[in-house]
């Protein structure tokens, strides 16, 4: 790579909230000054490819049109890096990336503040879900050695090699007799009765990689209905304060603390959890109306602008010791047991969840 250019262009995908890209972004640039100086050591020059918005203040790409503009005057050739130390919208980038030559390499900080990682981890996926090539890496600080041997691989190489002699085809796996009949006597039995997945606005944020082909979801007997989260919020509306409350008392019975505050734009309070609780009823009833086997709610976009977090209400579903929750008509809804939730609409997730 050293022979056909010095300069490596860099990119960064943000989220498309201007809150979590304005509080995000004194680490983005922090981590892009650190990732800039260990690649200089190498000989190597970087370039920014989109500037900082001082009316935004952030430097990130925030839509999926920014990025196919920007993407569209860049050398489709020249090595690429895609910085990341914010939760990203893979959407931003993916179009642009689909179509780019030259090498490309994605890098997160190692933060358990920002979440530059996962961000980068669900670029990853979209761009092995859409057959791009790439490489990745990480750091804390850009020093250590396995950034910067990686970093030396992917200049000299345009890849990076990675050990994966802990991955085993299935095929070759052998399983006892026993088991492997009951796992095939379930998978008929499932792909007989058949599945429904309920998903509230697939793909509204932006995860190609979370979402599974119809074509080859209907093979292991789930099939999709496709939800929407205003019907969800409609149906919030529905839930009487009495019903909330009960829900909220079920879990302060249990033991659960809520460090509730005042100011909701920065704490958690009460009337946010009530509201949260009656999430939980509407989801449940939604699920019930439609017979659903499993349910994924998006949040960020759609009910963000709306409603509070619907985190309280992933986690309770996924949870057989849960309150107990009724229909309009007095039913009580999947008693005794979980309705596997998949956070963010991740469909491998809510496969899984429902197997396992």
């Amino acid at each position: 790579m050293q022979g056909k250019t010095s300069e490596i262009l860099l990119v960064s995908s943000g989220d498309l909230r201007l809150s979590a890209n304005q509080n995000c972004w004194a680490a983005q640039l922090e981590m892009e000054t650190k990732l800039t100086a260990a690649i200089e050591k190498f000989g190597w020059k970087v370039k920014r490819a989109h500037p900082y918005n001082s009316t935004k203040k952030h430097g990130f790409i925030d839509s999926q049109r920014m990025g196919m503009d920007i993407f569209r005057n860049i050398d489709p050739k020249q090595p690429l890096i895609v910085a990341e130390s914010v939760w990203q919208y893979s959407h931003h980038v993916l179009a642009g990336l689909t179509t780019h030559q030259g090498p490309i390499l994605t890098v997160a900080n190692w933060s358990g503040q920002w979440p530059g990682l996962v961000g980068m981890l669900n670029l990853n996926g979209c761009l092995t879900k859409a057959g791009i090539s790439y490489s990745s890496l990480w750091s804390e600080n850009f020093t250590d050695d396995f950034f910067t041997e990686g970093l030396q691989e992917w200049l000299s190489t345009e890849k990076i090699s990675y050990d994966q002699s802990h991955v085993k085809d299935f095929a070759l796996s052998k399983i006892p007799l026993t088991d492997e009949k009951k796992g095939r006597a379930f998978a008929r039995a499932l792909k007989e009765r058949k599945v429904i997945m309920g998903v509230f606005d697939e793909g509204c944020m932006g995860m190609y990689n979370a979402i599974i082909p119809d074509e080859l979801l209907h093979k292991t007997g789930f099939f999709k209905e496709r939800l929407s989260q205003s019907a969800l919020y409609a149906e919030m509306l529905q839930v009487t304060n009495k019903e909330a409350e009960a829900i909220l008392n079920w879990l302060l019975n249990k033991g659960m603390q809520f460090n509730w505050g005042t100011n909701e734009e920065t704490e958690l309070t009460k009337a946010q959890t009530l509201e949260q609780c009656k999430m939980y009823i509407a989801a449940l009833r939604i699920a019930d109306d439609f017979s659903c086997d499993t349910i994924g709610i998006q949040y960020q976009q759609g009910l963000k602008d709306l409603t509070v977090a619907s985190d309280l209400v992933e986690g309770l579903l996924n949870n057989e010791d849960r309150p107990p929750a009724f229909s309009k008509t007095g039913k009580e809804l999947y008693a005794n047991h979980a309705l596997p939730h998949f956070n963010e609409v991740d469909e491998c997730a809510g496969l899984d969840a429902l197997l396992t």
